[in-house]
């Protein structure tokens, strides 16, 4: 299991969910591959803006993260189904060059209404017309993601130090450290690696607060072998 770093400081944005998707949906859905699929049509339409929001099969289908949560398109298309044949999802066919394409609208007030309006003919349905949604500024990559970007293919044998450290220090520590040590075209683990401990033994100086006091630096440093590094 990948572990998760945790939400970082800072001002975070968020997605709202109705309160009947807790007392009535959550409790009536039984798969796994449909809950990641409504979730994310809500993270998607709810970023969104104007009158006619909703979501193509084709923006699911290439969206990264929901393909790292399934397995294969059979999973997306069953998934959507689920969602239509429960009545969370209302699915409009339109037509992009041709050839048609399924869109999703949440079954809101909102998105009733925008369905009603395409049926009706008073607004023209372009699958590839509604807005991306960008990756939150807020999202960081995990430390393997920044050992490849920095030093290079990832190698086995490295990969319990890299979990070991992302438990240990706080994940602007290791953003920063490997940003200084590809400024310094010093790009090794173990260069990381020692600037790591030596924040941790001697404080990081952030260019705002100043370094950690001593007696506030253990609030910093977690993991396995928190014990062990001096402070």
């Amino acid at each position: 299991m990948e572990k998760f770093s945790g939400f970082p400081t800072g001002r975070l944005t968020y997605t709202p969910l109705p309160d009947l998707f807790f007392s009535e949906l959550l409790p009536a859905i039984d798969d796994l591959a449909e809950l990641k699929v409504l979730l994310h049509c809500f993270w998607r339409i709810q970023k969104q803006r104007g009158p006619l929001r909703y979501v193509s099969r084709a923006t699911l289908a290439t969206d990264a993260g929901l393909r790292r949560a399934l397995t294969s398109d059979d999973h997306l298309d069953r998934a959507l189904a689920q969602a239509v044949g429960r009545g969370t999802l209302l699915a409009v066919t339109a037509s992009e060059d041709g050839a048609p394409e399924t869109c999703y609208f949440l079954n809101t007030e909102e998105g009733r209404r925008a369905v009603a309006r395409v049926h009706e003919g008073e607004t023209e349905l372009t699958p590839l017309a509604a807005p991306e949604v960008a990756i939150p500024s807020e999202t960081r990559p995990n430390i393997f993601a920044l050992y490849e970007q920095t030093i290079g293919l990832l190698q086995p044998i490295i990969a319990d130090e890299l979990r070991d450290a992302e438990q240990t220090y706080p994940a602007e520590w290791i953003e920063d450290a490997f940003r200084i040590a590809a400024e310094r075209n010093a790009r090794s683990w173990h260069y990381v690696r020692a600037i790591l401990q030596r924040w941790a033994s001697q404080g990081k100086d952030d260019g705002e607060s100043g370094r950690y006091p001593g007696k506030d630096r253990r609030r910093y440093i977690r993991g396995p072998y928190a014990d062990y590094i001096e402070h």
